[in-house]
């Protein structure tokens, strides 16, 4: 797999005041992390999808602003595991936890606190002094009331688990309608200790490009497949390498990618009548690549199936779990 040869400029200096610092954000699968990630850097640097758990890497955002950076780092969801995948998830995100400012933990205002919520609650009160701040996602999705009852039910969750001083803010946002975006960066930047910026302006994530390759065309593959589907595609980027022979100014890159299945019928739900839906995954796939990576590229799709690789602890270190 080719890997990207840029070199990272060192940060300009910045004012004195300056903060720099690393945030979470944290929840059970589908609560809104991916989406409010792109939000606050302005890009997308994550995948989104309606299906729960597509989220497979810790994907570093960056924000950038004037008297603040922040490394927002977004995880896999916190669930009870089923699988040996679903293990080494939760693993990645308390060694996530473990490491960062400030922690950030995603409620969607559009469901009842339920069991997952408290879990995950209690998992992260018991990471040591780290401040949390309660995120009540899409508050688009409900009226005002609603948004006033969940915020009431959060804080008491907050007291709950935390004790009397509960969660260090709670912050309701829509991440579609840009609603608050900017006061919770605000409030997650107020917890970053003081010191000079960690990566240069303009860099908006510090994931090998190949990973981030990934990623998009997993988020196309996933986009109206049946409900078993996400548990079971990885996506495995096996080179991005110039086409020989192009000039200069007419640049094009080869990227080839395996999507591996646990079941043939499996293979034939991604591949789709006469392979339509696998062309349909190119396409849409292509389009955020060429984005990513500033130019036009050849994209060469095979789908492999590789039985139970989410229960083979072999399998799962090949596909880079």
């Amino acid at each position: 797999m080719s890997k990207s040869n840029k070199k990272l400029a060192m940060p300009a200096p910045k004012a004195e005041g300056f903060r720099a610092g690393f945030a979470v954000l944290a929840g059970r699968p589908n609560a809104g992390k991916s989406t409010l990630t792109n939000a606050l850097v302005g890009q997308k640097v994550a995948i989104t999808s309606a299906k729960p758990q597509t989220t497979r890497h810790t994907i570093r955002g960056l924000v950038h602003r004037d008297t603040f950076q922040l490394v927002l780092v977004d995880t896999p969801g916190l669930h009870r595991p089923r699988t040996l995948l679903g293990k080494r998830l939760n693993d990645l995100v308390a060694d996530t936890l473990a490491e960062v400012d400030v922690i950030g933990f995603c409620l969607p205002a559009n469901e009842k606190i339920g069991p997952g919520d408290r879990f995950i609650a209690q998992q992260l009160a018991n990471v040591g002094k780290k401040p949390v701040i309660a995120i009540v996602t899409k508050t688009d999705t409900v009226d005002r009331q609603a948004v006033t009852d969940q915020l009431i039910a959060v804080d008491k969750l907050g007291r709950d688990v935390f004790g009397e001083t509960g969660f260090a803010a709670v912050v309701p946002v829509s991440a579609v309608e840009d609603f608050q975006v900017e006061t919770l960066a605000g409030v997650f930047a107020s917890y970053m200790p003081e010191g000079p910026a960690l990566y240069p302006d303009g860099h908006l994530t510090d994931e090998p490009e190949a990973v981030m390759v990934a990623e998009l065309i997993r988020e196309a593959a996933l986009e109206g497949v049946r409900d078993e589907l996400p548990h079971s595609l990885a996506v495995v980027v096996e080179e991005i390498i110039p086409r020989e022979g192009r000039s200069e100014d007419n640049p094009l890159l080869d990227v080839r990618v395996n999507l591996y299945v646990e079941r043939p019928s499996q293979k034939a739900i991604i591949i789709g009548k006469g392979g339509a839906r696998l062309r349909d995954v190119g396409t849409t796939a292509r389009k955020g690549i060429e984005a990513l990576l500033g130019t036009k590229i050849y994209l060469d799709l095979h789908v492999k199936v590789a039985k139970d690789w989410q229960r083979d602890p072999k399998q799962l270190v090949k596909l880079g779990f």
